[in-house]
């Protein structure tokens, strides 16, 4: 009862920190370009500065594990709508001042991108090590820092948005997300597969998954019915409920030694150990070499691993692309601001949290993993074409439709990670496939933050508004492609038990 009791009070954490955090993305986009570009409809800096930011530092088997993915979710749930209800704002937050009164901002799109590539530069360093400390330290000690460090920025525009407040609040955004983008997440998961057999983990993966999208409906939802000023005071009051609520409730996980034995910690790597004596030496070694060899390592361990590695960063790859252009080309092209973004934004979420809390416990055991895997990944590359041709108006409304099915794909290549190792290094296994993901956060933005501010202005080579939009559908192709190609192989450890019988 005590494990249940601590995944509820996680989900309650993680839901107040993301709804915080998510509120503002429908209104960050004017925002930037206010800041950047005022009175613009169209402004690159604002794209390329997105694009930098993210690029340095994104049914129980036992009735006994109930509690403990309850407290998960309830934490999960609440530092998702911190994180989440900021998202509708942010847009128009950046514009408003950075180009007041335009609605078109290069600067505000520049400025992003140069935002997501130094977070994600940054996260690329720390997600391996955050996942190391946190098989060592235990998993709450690390959630606490990225949980509290997220309130930062967001109480910067909760006390002003004026230009110089907006740099500020740019400038800690890189500094916090280089630890915060993506750990929350990556620890959470650890979390999960320190409680949950590995038969039900891609169901728990998924449910975990659809607390964030409940969080981002909720969170993205109040927005709708909030100003400004509001939206991101809220944010910073349910960002600070989120951390009190997890240094109170949430035990430390606790890893079941009945899980299946750790890839590393017998010495057997399919494919690379031969003899006992070498095993071992490569046990003693394993131990101290430094994060990055300890990455090679888990590569070699398993073809399924390391093919997984790949669907995970064509994928990061094309979600960050979008995410840093998608906001930016709608308001050019169909004038959008925050409550058009925040109603985009609820459609995903909801199709998204029935899909994962509904759909995705019934069909993963059916299907498996790797034919989930692959479905979303095409659903994913369909919907992104489908936004960079949209001709009116109501197209993006339908394309968000699709993340009733697309939403499969990160649940599932977390579940497919998982069971490649044991309860010693789920932490490490999921801080390097969120390390793949924020070297994508690097390449994105520098790959797709100048071509969105190119093809969005008037210097643009074609009228093709949408062509940066396309060649990331053309990137989530390659990941589905690439999952096609994964096999749903025993867990590792399995194999190794069965075959000492």
């Amino acid at each position: 009862m005590e494990k249940l009791s601590g995944l509820s009070h996680l989900f309650m954490t993680i839901f107040l920190h993301n709804f915080a955090a998510f509120m503002v993305i429908p209104a960050i986009t004017d925002v930037t370009m206010a800041a950047l570009c005022p009175g613009k409809d169209e402004c690159s800096i604002a794209i390329y500065f997105s694009g930098l930011q993210h690029a340095l530092p994104d049914r129980e088997r036992d009735m006994v594990k109930l509690p403990v993915l309850t407290h998960l979710c309830f934490t999960f749930f609440l530092y998702n709508f911190a994180t989440f209800m900021t998202a509708p704002v942010i847009v128009d937050v950046t514009m408003s001042a950075l180009c007041p009164g335009e609605i078109e901002c290069s600067l505000a799109i520049l400025l992003s991108g140069f935002q997501q590539a130094i977070i994600g530069l940054g996260s690329l360093v720390m997600m391996p090590l955050i996942g190391n400390l946190s098989d060592k330290y235990g998993r709450k000690a690390l959630l606490t820092l990225p949980i509290t460090l997220t309130i930062i920025p967001l109480a910067i525009l909760a006390y002003s948005r004026s230009r110089n407040f907006f740099y500020a609040y740019y400038v800690f955004k890189i500094l916090t997300s280089m630890f915060c983008e993506g750990s929350v997440h990556c620890l959470s998961l650890a979390y999960v597969a320190d409680n949950v057999p590995e038969g039900r983990r891609a169901s728990a993966f998924g449910i975990l998954s659809g607390i964030g999208s409940s969080a981002f409906v909720c969170g993205t939802l109040s927005t709708r019915f909030l100003s400004t000023a509001s939206t991101f005071q809220v944010a910073t009051a349910m960002g600070m409920l989120s951390a009190v609520y997890m240094r109170v409730f949430l035990p430390d996980s606790i890893v079941n030694d009945n899980l299946s034995t750790p890839i590393m910690s017998e010495g057997k790597l399919d494919g690379i150990v031969n003899q006992d004596e070498e095993s071992d030496k490569k046990i003693q070694m394993f131990k101290t070499l430094p994060s990055i060899e300890d990455m090679l390592v888990l590569l070699k361990s398993s073809l399924t691993f390391s093919q997984a590695a790949i669907v995970s960063f064509f994928s990061t790859l094309s979600d960050v692309g979008l995410h840093a252009s998608l906001l930016y080309y709608l308001k050019a092209r169909f004038h959008f601001n925050k409550d058009q973004f925040a109603d985009l934004m609820v459609i995903t979420g909801i199709a998204g949290t029935v899909s994962q809390l509904l759909l995705m416990p019934i069909l993963a055991p059916v299907l498996g993993e790797a034919k989930l895997l692959s479905i979303g990944l095409f659903f994913n590359c369909v919907h992104m074409i489908l936004y960079s041709i949209a001709w009116s108006f109501w197209v993006p409304y339908a394309a968000a439709l699709f993340s009733l099915l697309y939403v499969f794909s990160q649940p599932c290549i977390r579940s497919i990670v998982s069971k490649q190792v044991g309860p010693c290094e789920q932490g490490k296994a999921q801080g390097f496939i969120s390390g793949i993901g924020s070297f994508a956060n690097v390449a994105s933005p520098l790959l797709f933050s100048p071509l969105t501010a190119l093809f969005l202005s008037e210097r643009a080579p074609f009228n093709f508004p949408g062509f940066s939009i396309m060649c990331v559908g053309f990137a989530s192709m390659i990941a589905f492609v690439q999952s096609l190609m994964i096999r749903a192989f025993p867990p590792i450890s399995s194999e190794r038990v069965s075959n000492l019988h």
